[in-house]
C-alpha cells in the first residue's frame, strides 16, 4: 500500500468513478490507475469499486469504510508537511482564502493589504465562490479558510467562528421616491420591482422571511450572485436594491442613494476551517486581522483537537 494509491483511491471517488479524469487530475495515464486499484484490492483481498465492465459505477462497502479512513490518512499525511514548514519557512508559502464576491470587494481588501504588509513572501490566493463551493473546497483541501455568512455552520467537520454582523439596506436612483420617506416600511418596499441577492447568497433567507412574516408578496424581478451586478441593474431603472449595506459607498456610488432600514433581521459572517487540517501561523495571523478579538487557541482546539 503506498500513498499514490490512496490518492487513486480518493481521486476516483471525487470524479465520479470517471478513470479517465481522475487520472487527468492526478497526472498519470489511465492504465496506471487502473492498476493501483486492482493491486491495492489484490493486496487487501477485498473489492473496493462495483463494476459493470471495465467502468466503475461506485463503492462496495469495504470501499466505502475504507475511503474515510484513506481521507483521514491524507489529511494527516499533508499535515506533516505543513507541521514542517511551520518550522521550516515561518513567513513563506500560499494561503487560500475561499469567499463570497461580496467579502472580497467589500470586506478583505483593508485586511489583505495588511497582511501582505506583513507577510510579503506568503502568496495569498482569493477564491471567490458560492457559500456552498466555499465549504466544498474546505472539505476537500483547496482552500485554506473559508468567509461566508451562509453555509459555514452547517457542517460538522468545519471549525468556525462569526467575524462581523451586518444588516441589508435599500438602495435607489437618486431621485426615487423612497428617498423622500421618513420610515420606510416592508409595505413601501413590495410597490417596487426589486433587485437583489441570488437565494443561498448574502443573506437572502432573512430578505424572504421578511416578506413571507409580513404576509406580503415581493416583486423580485431579478437575482444576482453579487452586488455590483444588483448595483448596475438598479442604477439602470430595473428596481430597487436590498444589499449588504457595507457594500455601499457614497464616494464611489454616486448614482446611487441608500436608505439604511432595520426591516430585516441581522446577518453574521463567518470565518471557518476544516476540522483536522493544520493551519500554518500566518493563517491564523490572517484571521486575527480579520476578527482582532478572536478566540484563536479556541479555534485551534476545536480545529485540531489533540483526542
Amino acid at each position: 500500500m503506498n500513498f499514490q494509491q490512496l490518492r487513486i483511491i480518493r481521486e476516483t471517488v471525487r470524479q465520479n468513478f470517471n478513470l479517465t479524469e481522475a487520472s487527468a487530475a492526478l497526472f498519470t495515464s489511465q492504465s496506471g490507475v487502473s492498476k493501483h486499484i486492482k493491486d491495492l484490492e489484490d493486496e487487501l483481498g477485498v473489492q473496493l469499486f462495483i463494476r459493470k465492465g471495465k467502468r466503475l459505477l461506485g463503492l462496495t462497502e469495504p470501499g466505502q469504510a475504507l475511503l474515510g479512513v484513506v481521507e483521514r490518512m491524507l489529511i494527516d499525511a499533508d499535515n506533516i508537511k505543513r507541521l514542517a514548514d511551520e518550522f521550516n519557512k515561518i513567513d513563506e508559502g500560499t494561503l487560500t482564502i475561499a469567499t463570497t464576491h461580496t467579502q472580497a470587494r467589500y470586506v478583505l481588501p483593508p485586511i489583505v493589504n495588511l497582511f501582505k504588509k506583513q507577510f510579503p513572501k506568503v502568496h495569498l490566493v482569493l477564491q471567490q465562490a458560492s457559500p456552498a463551493e466555499i465549504v466544498e473546497m474546505l472539505l476537500q483541501g483547496q482552500a485554506d479558510i473559508g468567509i461566508a455568512t451562509e453555509s459555514l455552520t452547517a457542517e460538522e467537520n468545519l471549525a468556525g467562528l462569526p467575524y462581523y454582523t451586518w444588516q441589508h439596506s435599500v438602495i435607489t436612483p437618486p431621485d426615487h421616491p423612497l428617498t423622500q420617506v421618513n420610515k420606510v416600511t416592508l409595505e413601501e418596499l413590495a410597490k417596487y420591482p426589486i433587485v437583489t441577492y441570488h437565494e443561498g447568497f448574502t443573506g437572502r433567507s432573512k430578505i424572504d422571511q421578511a416578506f413571507k412574516d409580513a404576509g406580503i408578496d415581493a416583486d423580485i424581478v431579478m437575482s444576482a450572485l453579487d452586488t455590483d451586478v444588483i448595483k448596475t441593474y438598479v442604477e439602470l431603472g430595473m428596481g430597487i436594491g436590498i444589499i449588504n449595506s457595507i457594500a455601499y459607498d457614497n464616494k464611489r456610488d454616486v448614482h446611487l442613494s441608500q436608505v439604511k432600514t432595520s426591516l430585516f433581521d441581522i446577518n453574521t459572517t463567518w470565518i471557518a476551517v476544516r476540522k483536522g487540517h493544520l493551519l500554518r501561523g500566518y493563517g491564523y495571523e490572517f484571521i486575527s486581522l480579520c476578527s482582532p478579538d478572536a478566540n484563536i487557541i479556541e479555534l485551534k482546539k476545536a480545529a485540531y483537537p489533540e483526542d
